[in-house]
Protein backbone atom coordinates (compact mmCIF):
# COMPACT_ATOMS: atom_id res chain seq x y z
CA UNK A 1 0.00 0.00 0.00
CA UNK A 2 3.03 2.27 0.14
CA UNK A 3 3.04 2.92 -3.61
CA UNK A 4 -0.41 3.22 -5.09
CA UNK A 5 -0.23 2.44 -8.78
CA UNK A 6 -3.61 3.64 -9.92
CA UNK A 7 -6.00 6.52 -9.55
CA UNK A 8 -5.76 10.26 -10.15
CA UNK A 9 -4.31 10.89 -6.66
CA UNK A 10 -1.35 8.57 -7.20
CA UNK A 11 1.64 10.06 -5.40
CA UNK A 12 -0.41 12.15 -2.98
CA UNK A 13 0.42 11.31 0.63
CA UNK A 14 -2.23 11.65 3.35
CA UNK A 15 -1.91 11.50 7.13
CA UNK A 16 -5.12 10.54 8.91
CA UNK A 17 -5.32 11.14 12.63
CA UNK A 18 -7.61 8.30 13.66
CA UNK A 19 -11.18 9.23 14.52
CA UNK A 20 -14.63 7.82 13.84
CA UNK A 21 -17.24 8.36 11.15
CA UNK A 22 -16.62 11.15 8.67
CA UNK A 23 -12.82 11.37 9.04
CA UNK A 24 -12.17 7.70 8.22
CA UNK A 25 -14.64 7.77 5.33
CA UNK A 26 -12.96 10.83 3.83
CA UNK A 27 -9.61 9.05 4.13
CA UNK A 28 -11.11 5.97 2.47
CA UNK A 29 -12.33 8.05 -0.48
CA UNK A 30 -8.86 9.57 -0.93
CA UNK A 31 -7.29 6.11 -0.72
CA UNK A 32 -9.80 4.81 -3.26
CA UNK A 33 -8.67 7.60 -5.59
CA UNK A 34 -5.07 6.43 -5.34
CA UNK A 35 -3.60 8.41 -2.43
CA UNK A 36 -1.09 6.79 -0.08
CA UNK A 37 -2.91 7.11 3.27
CA UNK A 38 -1.29 6.51 6.64
CA UNK A 39 -3.67 6.18 9.60
CA UNK A 40 -2.06 7.39 12.83
CA UNK A 41 -3.64 5.78 15.89
CA UNK A 42 -3.18 6.42 19.60
CA UNK A 43 -1.72 3.66 21.79
CA UNK A 44 -4.56 1.44 22.95
CA UNK A 45 -7.07 3.24 20.74
CA UNK A 46 -10.18 1.13 20.24
CA UNK A 47 -10.15 -0.11 16.68
CA UNK A 48 -12.30 -2.77 15.12
CA UNK A 49 -9.68 -4.76 13.22
CA UNK A 50 -12.51 -6.71 11.61
CA UNK A 51 -13.83 -3.53 9.93
CA UNK A 52 -12.68 -4.22 6.38
CA UNK A 53 -14.46 -1.50 4.41
CA UNK A 54 -14.28 2.05 5.78
CA UNK A 55 -10.65 1.50 6.90
CA UNK A 56 -9.56 -0.05 3.61
CA UNK A 57 -6.65 1.23 1.59
CA UNK A 58 -4.55 2.44 4.54
CA UNK A 59 -1.24 1.83 6.13
CA UNK A 60 -1.30 2.04 9.94
CA UNK A 61 1.04 3.26 12.62
CA UNK A 62 0.73 4.04 16.34
CA UNK A 63 2.08 7.27 17.85
CA UNK A 64 1.53 8.86 21.26
CA UNK A 65 1.43 12.56 20.43
CA UNK A 66 1.75 13.40 24.12
CA UNK A 67 5.34 12.09 23.96
CA UNK A 68 7.99 14.35 22.46
CA UNK A 69 9.67 11.61 20.40
CA UNK A 70 6.41 10.43 18.86
CA UNK A 71 5.27 13.99 18.24
CA UNK A 72 8.52 14.70 16.43
CA UNK A 73 8.04 11.54 14.35
CA UNK A 74 4.59 12.76 13.40
CA UNK A 75 5.88 16.21 12.43
CA UNK A 76 8.57 14.57 10.32
CA UNK A 77 5.79 12.72 8.49
CA UNK A 78 3.98 16.04 8.05
CA UNK A 79 7.06 17.35 6.23
CA UNK A 80 6.54 14.69 3.56
CA UNK A 81 2.74 14.67 3.52
CA UNK A 82 0.39 16.55 1.22
CA UNK A 83 -2.74 16.29 3.36
CA UNK A 84 -3.50 15.89 7.06
CA UNK A 85 -6.99 14.88 8.21
CA UNK A 86 -7.55 16.03 11.81
CA UNK A 87 -10.82 14.92 13.54
CA UNK A 88 -10.50 16.46 17.02
CA UNK A 89 -12.60 19.07 18.79
CA UNK A 90 -11.27 22.61 18.27
CA UNK A 91 -8.07 23.24 20.21
CA UNK A 92 -7.11 19.61 20.87
CA UNK A 93 -4.54 19.42 18.06
CA UNK A 94 -3.01 22.69 19.24
CA UNK A 95 -2.69 21.35 22.80
CA UNK A 96 -0.98 18.24 21.43
CA UNK A 97 1.49 20.39 19.53
CA UNK A 98 0.30 19.34 16.08
CA UNK A 99 -2.01 22.22 15.18
CA UNK A 100 -2.04 23.83 11.75
CA UNK A 101 0.49 26.54 12.68
CA UNK A 102 3.10 24.04 13.86
CA UNK A 103 2.52 21.61 11.01
CA UNK A 104 2.44 24.45 8.50
CA UNK A 105 5.83 25.70 9.68
CA UNK A 106 7.27 22.25 9.04
CA UNK A 107 5.58 22.01 5.63
CA UNK A 108 4.08 25.18 4.12
CA UNK A 109 2.51 23.11 1.31
CA UNK A 110 0.51 20.93 3.71
CA UNK A 111 -3.28 20.88 3.29
CA UNK A 112 -4.57 20.67 6.88
CA UNK A 113 -8.17 19.36 6.79
CA UNK A 114 -10.16 19.71 10.03
CA UNK A 115 -13.31 17.58 10.41
CA UNK A 116 -15.83 18.56 13.10
CA UNK A 117 -19.56 18.56 13.66
CA UNK A 118 -20.08 22.19 14.67
CA UNK A 119 -17.00 23.83 13.12
CA UNK A 120 -13.94 25.52 14.57
CA UNK A 121 -15.82 28.50 16.03
CA UNK A 122 -19.23 29.53 17.31
CA UNK A 123 -20.95 29.00 20.67
CA UNK A 124 -21.40 25.26 20.11
CA UNK A 125 -17.91 24.53 18.78
CA UNK A 126 -16.84 22.64 21.90
CA UNK A 127 -20.11 20.73 22.37
CA UNK A 128 -20.42 17.00 21.79
CA UNK A 129 -22.70 15.88 19.02
CA UNK A 130 -23.59 13.19 16.53
CA UNK A 131 -25.04 13.10 13.02
CA UNK A 132 -28.61 13.38 14.29
CA UNK A 133 -27.91 16.53 16.31
CA UNK A 134 -25.97 18.19 13.50
CA UNK A 135 -28.62 17.67 10.84
CA UNK A 136 -31.36 18.65 13.29
CA UNK A 137 -30.31 22.30 13.50
CA UNK A 138 -30.01 22.76 9.71
CA UNK A 139 -33.67 22.01 9.01
CA UNK A 140 -32.75 18.86 7.09
CA UNK A 141 -34.01 16.44 9.74
CA UNK A 142 -37.28 18.34 10.06
CA UNK A 143 -38.01 17.68 6.41
CA UNK A 144 -37.53 13.90 6.47
CA UNK A 145 -40.57 11.86 7.43
CA UNK A 146 -44.23 11.37 6.70
CA UNK A 147 -47.10 13.73 7.34
CA UNK A 148 -48.33 13.43 10.89
CA UNK A 149 -45.25 11.52 11.99
CA UNK A 150 -41.96 12.46 13.64
CA UNK A 151 -38.76 13.34 11.78
CA UNK A 152 -36.92 10.22 10.61
CA UNK A 153 -33.11 10.08 10.94
CA UNK A 154 -31.59 8.82 7.65
CA UNK A 155 -29.08 6.58 9.49
CA UNK A 156 -25.91 8.75 9.45
CA UNK A 157 -25.67 9.10 5.69
CA UNK A 158 -26.79 12.73 5.44
CA UNK A 159 -24.67 14.40 8.11
CA UNK A 160 -21.53 12.37 8.74
CA UNK A 161 -20.86 11.14 5.24
CA UNK A 162 -22.53 13.58 2.83
CA UNK A 163 -22.37 16.83 4.79
CA UNK A 164 -19.10 15.91 6.51
CA UNK A 165 -16.80 13.52 4.65
CA UNK A 166 -17.60 14.52 1.10
CA UNK A 167 -17.34 18.25 1.75
CA UNK A 168 -13.99 17.65 3.42
CA UNK A 169 -12.84 15.72 0.33
CA UNK A 170 -14.06 18.56 -1.90
CA UNK A 171 -12.04 20.98 0.21
CA UNK A 172 -8.93 18.80 0.04
CA UNK A 173 -9.08 18.46 -3.73
CA UNK A 174 -9.71 22.17 -4.21
CA UNK A 175 -6.79 23.08 -1.91
CA UNK A 176 -4.46 20.68 -3.72
CA UNK A 177 -5.44 22.27 -7.03
CA UNK A 178 -4.97 25.83 -5.70
CA UNK A 179 -1.59 24.83 -4.27
CA UNK A 180 -0.32 24.27 -7.79
CA UNK A 181 -0.70 28.01 -8.40
CA UNK A 182 0.17 29.49 -5.01
CA UNK A 183 2.70 26.94 -3.81
CA UNK A 184 1.02 27.09 -0.39
CA UNK A 185 -1.12 24.70 1.59
CA UNK A 186 -4.30 25.71 3.37
CA UNK A 187 -6.39 24.95 6.46
CA UNK A 188 -9.85 23.52 5.79
CA UNK A 189 -12.64 23.95 8.33
CA UNK A 190 -15.09 21.20 7.31
CA UNK A 191 -18.14 21.25 9.61
CA UNK A 192 -21.00 18.79 9.25
CA UNK A 193 -23.51 21.56 9.92
CA UNK A 194 -22.08 23.61 7.05
CA UNK A 195 -22.07 20.74 4.58
CA UNK A 196 -25.55 19.57 5.53
CA UNK A 197 -26.93 23.10 5.20
CA UNK A 198 -25.30 23.26 1.77
CA UNK A 199 -27.13 20.08 0.78
CA UNK A 200 -30.46 21.77 1.49
CA UNK A 201 -29.88 24.27 -1.34
CA UNK A 202 -32.68 22.92 -3.53
CA UNK A 203 -35.26 22.95 -0.76
CA UNK A 204 -34.32 26.46 0.35
CA UNK A 205 -34.68 27.66 -3.22
CA UNK A 206 -38.09 26.04 -3.50
CA UNK A 207 -39.13 27.62 -0.20
CA UNK A 208 -38.12 31.03 -1.50
CA UNK A 209 -40.30 30.52 -4.57
CA UNK A 210 -43.28 29.37 -2.54
CA UNK A 211 -43.01 25.87 -4.00
CA UNK A 212 -42.18 24.11 -0.72
CA UNK A 213 -43.72 24.35 2.69
CA UNK A 214 -42.59 23.56 6.21
CA UNK A 215 -45.17 20.81 6.62
CA UNK A 216 -43.36 17.48 6.67
CA UNK A 217 -44.77 15.05 4.13
CA UNK A 218 -46.55 17.87 2.35
CA UNK A 219 -44.29 18.32 -0.69
CA UNK A 220 -43.80 16.40 -3.87
CA UNK A 221 -40.40 14.91 -2.93
CA UNK A 222 -41.13 14.03 0.71
CA UNK A 223 -44.01 11.57 0.13
CA UNK A 224 -46.50 14.41 -0.17
CA UNK A 225 -47.50 13.21 -3.65
CA UNK A 226 -48.54 9.61 -4.32
CA UNK A 227 -46.44 9.40 -7.49
CA UNK A 228 -43.25 9.81 -5.42
CA UNK A 229 -43.50 7.28 -2.64
CA UNK A 230 -43.03 3.63 -1.68
CA UNK A 231 -45.74 0.96 -1.78
CA UNK A 232 -46.07 -2.38 -0.03
CA UNK A 233 -46.41 -5.50 -2.15
CA UNK A 234 -48.19 -8.78 -1.55
CA UNK A 235 -45.13 -10.30 0.12
CA UNK A 236 -44.63 -7.40 2.54
CA UNK A 237 -41.83 -5.93 0.48
CA UNK A 238 -41.71 -2.56 -1.24
CA UNK A 239 -41.61 -0.81 -4.60
CA UNK A 240 -40.26 2.73 -5.02
CA UNK A 241 -42.16 5.05 -7.35
CA UNK A 242 -40.70 8.26 -8.77
CA UNK A 243 -43.15 8.94 -11.61
CA UNK A 244 -43.25 12.73 -11.28
CA UNK A 245 -43.39 13.78 -14.94
CA UNK A 246 -46.67 13.20 -16.85
CA UNK A 247 -45.16 10.70 -19.29
CA UNK A 248 -43.68 8.63 -16.48
CA UNK A 249 -46.93 8.74 -14.51
CA UNK A 250 -48.87 7.61 -17.56
CA UNK A 251 -46.49 4.66 -17.94
CA UNK A 252 -46.90 3.83 -14.25
CA UNK A 253 -50.67 3.63 -14.58
CA UNK A 254 -50.40 1.63 -17.81
CA UNK A 255 -48.26 -1.08 -16.22
CA UNK A 256 -50.46 -1.13 -13.14
CA UNK A 257 -53.53 -1.47 -15.33
CA UNK A 258 -55.24 1.61 -13.90
CA UNK A 259 -57.37 3.91 -16.05
CA UNK A 260 -55.94 7.42 -15.74
CA UNK A 261 -59.33 8.95 -16.53
CA UNK A 262 -60.76 7.34 -13.41
CA UNK A 263 -58.34 9.13 -11.07
CA UNK A 264 -57.65 12.74 -10.10
CA UNK A 265 -54.27 14.24 -11.05
CA UNK A 266 -51.50 13.02 -8.72
CA UNK A 267 -50.75 16.59 -7.61
CA UNK A 268 -54.37 17.60 -6.99
CA UNK A 269 -54.58 18.23 -3.22
CA UNK A 270 -58.21 17.18 -3.16
CA UNK A 271 -57.43 13.85 -4.84
CA UNK A 272 -54.18 12.77 -3.19
CA UNK A 273 -55.80 10.23 -0.89
CA UNK A 274 -57.77 8.66 -3.75
CA UNK A 275 -54.72 8.27 -5.97
CA UNK A 276 -52.63 6.88 -3.12
CA UNK A 277 -55.32 4.37 -2.22
CA UNK A 278 -55.58 3.18 -5.84
CA UNK A 279 -51.82 2.71 -6.17
CA UNK A 280 -51.58 1.01 -2.77
CA UNK A 281 -54.34 -1.45 -3.61
CA UNK A 282 -52.83 -2.36 -6.95
CA UNK A 283 -49.28 -2.87 -5.69
CA UNK A 284 -50.62 -5.07 -2.88
CA UNK A 285 -51.96 -7.56 -5.45
CA UNK A 286 -48.56 -8.88 -6.54
CA UNK A 287 -45.18 -9.65 -5.02
CA UNK A 288 -42.26 -7.30 -5.28
CA UNK A 289 -40.45 -9.53 -7.76
CA UNK A 290 -43.56 -9.82 -9.92
CA UNK A 291 -43.84 -6.04 -10.08
CA UNK A 292 -40.11 -5.75 -10.74
CA UNK A 293 -40.54 -7.97 -13.78
CA UNK A 294 -43.61 -6.04 -14.93
CA UNK A 295 -41.82 -2.70 -14.81
CA UNK A 296 -38.58 -3.96 -16.35
CA UNK A 297 -37.69 -2.02 -19.48
CA UNK A 298 -40.29 0.70 -18.93
CA UNK A 299 -39.90 4.42 -18.26
CA UNK A 300 -42.23 4.42 -15.27
CA UNK A 301 -39.41 5.28 -12.82
CA UNK A 302 -40.25 2.33 -10.58
CA UNK A 303 -37.67 0.15 -8.79
CA UNK A 304 -37.75 -2.54 -6.13
CA UNK A 305 -36.59 -1.57 -2.66
CA UNK A 306 -33.72 -3.98 -2.09
CA UNK A 307 -32.08 -4.96 1.18
CA UNK A 308 -28.35 -4.51 1.75
CA UNK A 309 -27.82 -8.20 0.98
CA UNK A 310 -29.97 -8.12 -2.15
CA UNK A 311 -28.39 -5.04 -3.73
CA UNK A 312 -25.31 -6.76 -5.25
CA UNK A 313 -27.56 -8.94 -7.43
CA UNK A 314 -29.37 -5.99 -9.02
CA UNK A 315 -28.68 -6.30 -12.78
CA UNK A 316 -27.49 -2.72 -13.20
CA UNK A 317 -25.24 -2.76 -10.15
CA UNK A 318 -23.92 -6.21 -11.05
CA UNK A 319 -23.15 -5.19 -14.65
CA UNK A 320 -21.16 -2.15 -13.50
CA UNK A 321 -19.53 -3.87 -10.53
CA UNK A 322 -20.89 -1.15 -8.27
CA UNK A 323 -20.71 -3.51 -5.30
CA UNK A 324 -17.84 -5.98 -5.19
CA UNK A 325 -16.90 -8.90 -2.97
CA UNK A 326 -13.51 -9.14 -1.34
CA UNK A 327 -12.75 -11.96 1.09
CA UNK A 328 -16.46 -12.60 1.61
CA UNK A 329 -17.28 -8.95 2.30
CA UNK A 330 -19.49 -6.94 -0.07
CA UNK A 331 -18.45 -3.32 -0.38
CA UNK A 332 -18.78 -0.39 -2.78
CA UNK A 333 -16.30 -0.14 -5.60
CA UNK A 334 -14.31 3.11 -5.75
CA UNK A 335 -16.27 5.98 -7.29
CA UNK A 336 -16.44 7.93 -9.51
CA UNK A 337 -14.72 6.26 -12.47
CA UNK A 338 -11.97 7.65 -14.64
CA UNK A 339 -11.01 6.77 -18.19
CA UNK A 340 -7.27 7.42 -17.92
CA UNK A 341 -6.84 6.69 -14.21
CA UNK A 342 -8.50 3.37 -13.41
CA UNK A 343 -9.26 2.71 -9.77
CA UNK A 344 -8.36 -0.55 -8.03
CA UNK A 345 -10.26 -1.85 -5.02
CA UNK A 346 -7.98 -1.14 -2.05
CA UNK A 347 -7.04 -3.88 0.37
CA UNK A 348 -8.58 -4.32 3.79
CA UNK A 349 -6.67 -2.58 6.59
CA UNK A 350 -3.61 -4.46 7.86
CA UNK A 351 -3.97 -6.14 11.22
CA UNK A 352 -0.59 -4.95 12.48
CA UNK A 353 0.64 -1.35 12.49
CA UNK A 354 3.90 -0.29 10.84
CA UNK A 355 6.72 1.61 12.44
CA UNK A 356 6.37 5.31 11.62
CA UNK A 357 10.06 5.51 10.75
CA UNK A 358 9.60 2.88 8.07
CA UNK A 359 6.79 4.86 6.46
CA UNK A 360 8.87 8.04 6.60
CA UNK A 361 11.75 6.18 4.97
CA UNK A 362 9.41 5.07 2.17
CA UNK A 363 8.20 8.63 1.61
CA UNK A 364 11.76 9.99 1.59
CA UNK A 365 12.86 7.29 -0.85
CA UNK A 366 9.92 8.11 -3.12
CA UNK A 367 10.99 11.75 -3.16
CA UNK A 368 14.60 10.81 -3.90
CA UNK A 369 13.57 8.67 -6.86
CA UNK A 370 11.46 11.42 -8.40
CA UNK A 371 8.08 10.16 -7.19
CA UNK A 372 7.58 13.11 -4.87
CA UNK A 373 4.11 14.60 -4.67
CA UNK A 374 5.45 18.04 -3.75
CA UNK A 375 4.43 19.17 -7.21
CA UNK A 376 1.56 17.27 -8.76
CA UNK A 377 2.10 18.91 -12.13
CA UNK A 378 5.77 17.94 -12.21
CA UNK A 379 4.98 14.42 -11.10
CA UNK A 380 2.74 13.81 -14.07
CA UNK A 381 4.93 15.25 -16.79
Amino acid sequence: MADSTSGPLRGIRVLELAGIGPGPYAAMVLADLGADVLRVERPGQARDVAEPVILRGRRRTVLDLKKAADREAFLALCERADVLIEPYRPGVAERLGVGPDVCGQRNPRLVYARMTGWGQDGPWAQAAGHDITYIAVTGALHGIGRAGGPPQPPINLLGDFAGGSLFLVIGVLAALLERETSGQGDVIDAAIVDGTAHLTTYVLGQLARGLWNEKRGGNRLDTGQPNYDVYATADDRWMAVGALEPQFYAELLRVLGIDAAALPAPNDPAGLAEVRAALSARFAERTRDEWTAAFAGTDACVSPVLTWNEAPANPQLAARGTLVERAGVWQPAPAPRFTRSPLDLPDAPPAAPEDARGVLSDWRRAAATGASSLSVSEQRT
